[in-house]
């Protein structure tokens, strides 16, 4: 190995660890020998996570008080940097609140970030890989400037998979003086009420597309999701039309998800949506032209009108239940 420190930010989540911080320690793990996680809130609970899965360090920079992470994470990790020296490079989850840690600690530590990255490689320091031309190509990247890198991750990209190591020893990150940038609170917070597994967990995920018609049709794609015990998802066109939430949309723009199947229900398959699910391990698609791009990469395809075959399987996994 030629790279020897990796830090993660470790996301608090419902009191653990999201899941796309868990995938990066898991890749962390396997390119350095030394992994540090950073987070916040309850460090209690997540040292033991964060060792699970990799780290022998975390860097725990306490309550916020109702701040939002930004600037006082981002102030917490340059801190470490000067009084800790700095790793190869400090590995973000692609969030809200990652994506504000990494553009303030880019301007804290005067660093480059790399965004959008979907490899990891030891190649004689830390390489990227970047899909390109809605995920057709790849392009690659190294950082050629001081450390550390900062490298910002798409979720999924990586799998979260435990090492059973011990509990990560904590350490105490101040975040020094945060001046007006720290001065946000967080007053209120809202979370979408659902049923199910979360889109981006859900090993069985069932997505719409523009050609169900109308938008009292995805409650087909809803049903369905709940017959199978998986969760709905949908294309960027019934998205951006207001027939379901943003929460809901899977490819370039919204979520990407990597489900043991796959069903794509009257999605015709732009590059767009295909680069956050063509990762799934099997994929069923329902369209009713046989053109489709998005039976190119079906592991099962059915020539068909939605309005037909979904209430037929429907009517079919009732039974079964």
């Amino acid at each position: 190995m030629t790279l020897t420190s990796l830090w993660v930010l470790a996301e608090p989540s419902n009191g653990s660890l999201s899941t796309a911080s868990l995938e990066l320690l898991s890749a962390a793990r396997g390119l350095a020998s030394n992994v540090a996680a950073i987070t916040w809130g309850d460090a209690s609970a997540a040292a033991g996570l964060a060792g699970e899965y990799g780290a022998s360090t975390l860097y725990s920079v306490g309550d916020l008080g109702g701040a939002l992470p930004g600037a006082p994470v981002a102030s917490a990790i340059a801190r470490l940097v000067e009084t800790h020296g700095a790793p190869d490079a400090i590995l973000i989850p692609t969030s809200y609140d990652g994506r504000d840690v990494a553009g303030r600690l880019s301007a804290k530590l005067n660093r480059t970030v790399l965004t959008n990255v979907t490899g990891l490689a030891d190649n004689g320091g830390l390489e990227t890989e970047h899909p390109i031309f809605g995920g057709t190509q790849s392009a690659f990247a190294h950082f050629t400037g001081e450390a550390p890198g900062i490298v910002v991750v798409r979720a999924k990209s990586f799998a979260a998979e435990s090492a059973a190591g011990a509990p990560a020893a904590i350490v105490e990150a101040p975040t020094g003086e945060l001046g007006a940038s720290g001065a946000a609170r967080v007053v209120a917070s809202h979370v979408e009420e659902r049923t199910g597994p979360q889109l981006e967990d859900a090993a069985v995920v069932v997505s719409g597309g523009r050609g169900l018609g109308s938008a009292d049709k995805y409650s087909m794609i809803e049903e369905l999701a709940t017959l199978l015990k998986g969760a709905a998802g949908a294309s960027r066109a019934i998205v951006d039309a207001g027939w379901v939430p943003y929460s809901r949309q899977v490819g370039q723009t919204g979520k990407t998800v990597k489900p043991t199947v796959y069903l794509a229900c009257a999605i015709s398959g732009a590059t767009q949506h295909m680069v956050g699910m063509k990762g799934s391990k099997n994929i069923v698609a329902v369209n009713k032209d046989p053109d489709a791009p998005i039976f190119q990469i079906a592991d099962l395809g059915i020539v068909g009108d939605v309005n037909t075959v979904l209430p037929a399987l429907i009517e079919a996994l009732r039974q079964r239940a």
